[in-house]
């Protein structure tokens, strides 16, 4: 009985340990896996950083700034995307009555695309003006400009070209510095995952003390360089909170996802939910998953210990009754106390 039962009880002990800390743990199996992690790739937007960017600059070129802000916010208004939310209520006080949207597209990774008074209209990313063939030195150079501060530009462009720059800027969690710190104490590799450009990623990477970072790309980019940490060897997690990080979040060994901010579909994807989006909830679950491993061991060490030593006892001819329901009932009395 206690042999059988030493499992279980360390098992459940553990994942209730965790709903307690405020990390559901969706299976113990997870539980156990936690104490190999060898790796732990990190969302950048809403995991690392607080997710919620505001606009810093509205740069006009070849557009009015009235009718830019009109524009921006109205595809901004049909996105749910944080840089977008952020454009839309960056301008929410400028903006009377929003154009009424047609053929709204959302590019995955790029922007919005979308039809207002007869024309088209893109709100995104440089790759995005890339795609339209609106990239330009000139574009790059005040872009550029922006980046080097830490900032996101989003990009409105018209039929006629770019019409104007809106740059946003996110902050780093409290919490995530200190994160990172116990997660390398722990021996766990670091690497931050972004669709941001380069220079955006190398400031938060630099400012969280992750040990690396990729930066540009697109949810299946993140699928493959999670696939790309799974080969140097080791169990990988991913940290994630939206529905671009749900195929990194599938492929991880464990997934952990913010429960707080986070997309329903990175709950549902994910092993592991961080009830209130705290990511030093991390290291707490390693440490866990350590700390009931050791326990798993005692006891079983502790079930087959007592048996041998009664066996011995037996044969030598000096067992009693008593000691024959101490090494049964009462060991699995002893195994379910540690346990607990």
């Amino acid at each position: 009985c206690a042999l059988v039962i030493s499992t279980p009880v360390s098992i459940v002990s553990g994942m209730a340990a965790a709903t307690r800390g405020g990390i559901l743990v969706k299976g113990g199996m997870f539980l156990e896996q936690g104490r190999l992690l060898r790796c732990l790739a990190f969302d950048k937007t809403g995991t690392l950083t607080c997710g919620r960017p505001r606009l810093t600059d509205m740069v006009p070129v070849h557009a009015d700034e009235k009718r830019a802000v009109l524009l921006a916010a109205s595809l901004a208004a049909r996105s749910d995307h944080p840089v977008s939310r952020a454009v839309a209520e960056g301008v929410a006080a400028e903006t009377a009555a929003l154009l009424p949207v047609e053929d709204v597209e959302a590019v995955p990774g790029q922007g919005m695309r979308g039809r207002m008074e007869g024309a088209r209209y893109a709100l995104g990313s440089r790759r995005m003006m890339a795609a339209l063939g609106l990239d330009s030195p000139e574009l790059e150079k005040r872009v550029t400009a922006l980046e080097t501060q830490g900032k996101t530009v989003a990009v409105l462009a018209g039929e006629e070209g770019v019409l104007a720059l809106f740059a946003v800027a996110d902050t780093l969690r409290e919490s995530s510095r200190e994160a990172v710190r116990e997660l390398k104490e722990l021996g766990v590799h670091t690497v931050m995952l972004t669709g941001d450009n380069e220079n955006v990623a190398r400031v938060i990477a630099s400012q969280a003390g992750v040990d690396e970072y990729l930066a540009g790309l697109l949810p299946e980019d993140k699928l493959h360089a999670v696939e790309r940490l799974a080969a140097r060897g080791g169990r990988v997690g991913m940290v994630g909170d939206g529905i671009n990080d749900a195929p990194a979040l599938a492929r991880a060994d464990i997934g952990f996802a913010m429960a707080g901010g986070g997309t329903d579909t990175a709950m549902e994807t994910a092993d592991v939910a961080l009830m209130d989006d705290d990511v030093r909830k991390i290291p707490r679950f390693i440490r866990l998953s350590r700390a009931t491993y050791a326990i798993l061991i005692q006891n079983i060490a502790l079930a087959l210990g007592v048996k041998a030593l009664f066996f011995a006892l037996t044969f030598s001819g000096h067992a009693t009754m008593w000691m024959a329901v101490f090494a049964d009932v009462g060991t699995a009395l002893m195994v379910v106390a540690n346990g607990l």
